[in-house]
Order: structure tokens, then sequence, then C-alpha cells
């Protein structure tokens, strides 16, 4: 891996790679994608049953994906379920140091992220490897609600990032709906909901962000609002399942409490 390099002025500036400024060489990079999908497959498909459901709605090119977000095991999922091709690539989660967490080490380990550290020039870093991404032929995934929630039938706000970028690059928006990781008891059903591509026009200015921001919520709402909770599964499940979860509030019980003052 390349370090960084020092410009004449003495200022360092972050190596370039195949998405930009992380310095992973791209053979390296597509082994380590490759081979995190590849396990991602085996490992879940050893333990939980999954299934993808409406695939037919997946473009063939360059999308942004906006799923909800119920664990920290959502992305590995994702991973394991969706089609190779297109290439698929995460943004996020937002933090200031991808090093700190066992969940973010071994997202960024993947080399399919586009980590978001909080600053006044990472906005522009991060879009331009969105850019990169999409220019390459690729999908980029993310979490709208920008937090994992406690509750199966539930949605929190969405973030404007994923109508932001599809607006943007002037790709479709693809709600995608996760059921059954709120717990992750061995051999249970997880299934994966494609929704109805958004196309988009116009420009990514504030009035056509939020508009598509909320299209994109009443899709993705009308996909999980009937969904059933999940019975609490043994001390496996229930230790598998809040490995790395983080919940802002501090814990499950306060998320849950938190979820039912909001809806």
């Amino acid at each position: 891996m390349s370090g960084p390099r020092k410009l004449s002025s003495g200022v360092t500036r972050p190596p370039s790679g195949p998405h930009g400024f992380d310095g992973l060489h791209p053979v390296r990079r597509a082994i380590r994608i490759w081979g995190s999908r590849v396990t991602s497959r085996i490992v879940a498909r050893g333990y939980l049953r999954l299934r993808l459901e409406n695939r037919a709605n997946l473009p063939g090119g360059p999308a942004i994906y906006c799923f909800n977000h119920l664990n920290w095991a959502d992305p590995f999922l994702l991973m394991a379920i969706l089609p190779m091709r297109p290439r698929l690539t995460f943004f996020g989660p937002k933090e200031v140091d991808m090093s700190v967490g066992g969940r973010n080490r071994l997202m960024t380990w993947t080399g399919a992220t586009i980590p978001y550290r909080p600053g006044k020039n990472d906005l522009i870093i991060a879009t331009k490897r969105v850019h990169a991404v999409i220019a390459a032929g690729g999908v980029v995934a993310i979490a709208g609600e920008g937090r994992i929630h406690p509750f199966e039938g539930g949605l929190g706000p969405l973030n404007e990032g994923a109508a932001y970028f599809a607006l943007r690059e002037g790709i479709p928006l693809v709600p995608l709906a996760i059921h059954g990781t709120s717990w992750l008891a061995f051999g249970r059903r997880v299934r994966v909901v494609v929704g109805v591509p958004l196309e988009v026009t116009g420009r990514p200015n504030r009035e056509n962000v939020d508009a598509l921001t909320a299209r994109c919520y009443g899709a993705l709402h009308a996909l999980v609002r009937d969904e059933p909770e999940r019975a609490r599964p043994g001390p496996l499940g229930r230790r598998v399942t809040e490995a790395f979860n983080d919940w802002p509030e501090g814990d499950r019980a306060a998320a849950e409490r938190a979820a039912l003052t909001q809806s």
C-alpha cells in the first residue's frame, strides 16, 4: 500500500486509489472485495436462511441503494445476498475515526466502503469517491437512517445523502427493505425486498433533494411497516445480534423506548 505523498509545498496529500484518496491498490482492493463477499455468503448462509425478493427490480447498471438498518450485520448480509455485479460499495458510516470499533475496522478492511468522516472537506472527497464508483459501473448502498432501528416495522427519518447522490449522478434510487435482522437467531429467515426504482430528474438542489428523500421514505416505509416483530432468540442469538450494535441511546431498551415515543 502506498503512503501519503508530499507536495512541493510540503503539504501531505492522501494517495489516490481506484475510488480516490485511500491508497489501496486496485488489485488488492478487488481481492478484498471479492473475498469479503464470498466469505459473507458462506458465513451468512451457514447461520441464516437468506432470500432476495423482487430481484427483477434491481437496475442492471449504476444506482444508489437506500436500505433500512436493523443490525450491525446488515451490510455483510447485503454482500451475501445481492448479485456480485454490479460491484457493491457502501457509503458510510459517519465516523471521525474508522479505526475505532470492530465493525468499522472490518468494513474498512473489505475495501467496499466510502467512509464519511465529518470535516469541512470530507463531503467533497466522499462525493468524488461516490462519483468514481458510479463512473466505474458500480452501485452505492446507503443506510438511509444513518443508525440502527430496534423494530422491524419501524423506519426513522432518512438522511438526504441517498437522494443527493442519485440526483447528482442522474441514476435510479432503489429502496431495499431488510427483514429479519432485528434478532439474528440461528436458522431464521432474512429477506431483502427490492422496491421499485425511483427515477430522478432535475438538479440536486434543496427542493429536489427533499422531494426525492420524501418519495424514498414513503416507498421504503411501505415495504417495512407491516413486518412483524421477531421473537428474541436464546443466548447465542442475542450475543451475535448485539456483538457490534451501536445504539445512540446507550442500549437496545433505551432505543426501543425512544422509538415508541416517536411513533
